[in-house]
């Protein structure tokens, strides 16, 4: 749907979105770090965190000079917090990036490499592809891609479910270093909260288009 904005809401538009693939990325290098064992995809993860704190400073910034300086009309006005929320959804999913990044730093320094990365490489395609539609569901105006990614977020939460069981066994036998085995399960749950931000600003998406 083709919309108008003014010159400073089209800026917010662009900066959410440049925000949220460079949240993707660094969340998809992290996990990619950890399934390959690959410690420059971790570095490269670790570089973009303040790139991403800083897009959400200025997008903040950038509301509040448009509210202030604009008289906008109530849609505008819902775009306008809705970025806000969606920045702070962004900025988390970075964080959980970054976290995941830094576990698995641990783990290649101590063990030297990833030896059962069990439902990682699924769990983030997943979470990585629900992030990604819900950013296009925002550029797009897309109320229906919005609406599907709610529900495909059960999936993530049951593979984060399974992880733990597996991973607390194996913590109770002779199966595995027991700092390795706690780590994964942070990598797992981060991951399964990314998903949760991109549920998040999918229902941020469906608030945009609907006022509901």
């Amino acid at each position: 749907m083709e919309r108008y904005f003014h010159k400073e809401l089209e800026a917010i538009r662009s900066k959410l979105i440049f925000m949220g693939e460079k949240a993707n990325e660094a969340g998809r290098l992290a996990v990619e770090g950890f399934i390959e064992s690959d410690l420059e995809k971790i570095d490269a993860a670790f570089a973009m965190d303040d790139q991403i704190d800083a897009l959400e400073v200025e997008i903040n910034r950038d509301a509040v000079r448009y509210i202030t300086l604009r008289s906008p009309v109530s849609s505008d006005v819902r775009l306008v917090f809705v970025s806000i929320k969606a920045s702070h959804d962004l900025e988390r999913a970075g964080d959980e990036a970054h976290s995941i990044a830094k576990r698995t730093r641990s783990i290649l320094t101590r063990d030297g490499k990833i030896n059962d990365p069990v439902a990682i490489q699924e769990m983030s395609r997943l979470a990585f592809a629900m992030l990604r539609d819900a950013i296009t569901s925002f550029l797009e105006e897309d109320l229906e891609l919005a609406q599907g990614i709610i529900e495909r977020d059960k999936e993530v939460d049951r593979l984060n479910k399974d992880n733990f069981k597996k991973l607390s066994h194996a913590m109770n036998t002779a199966n595995g270093e027991v700092s390795t085995q706690i780590e994964t399960i942070i990598i797992s749950k981060s991951i399964e909260r990314i998903a949760d931000h991109a549920k998040n600003l999918a229902e941020e998406v469906i608030y945009l288009l609907t006022g509901e």
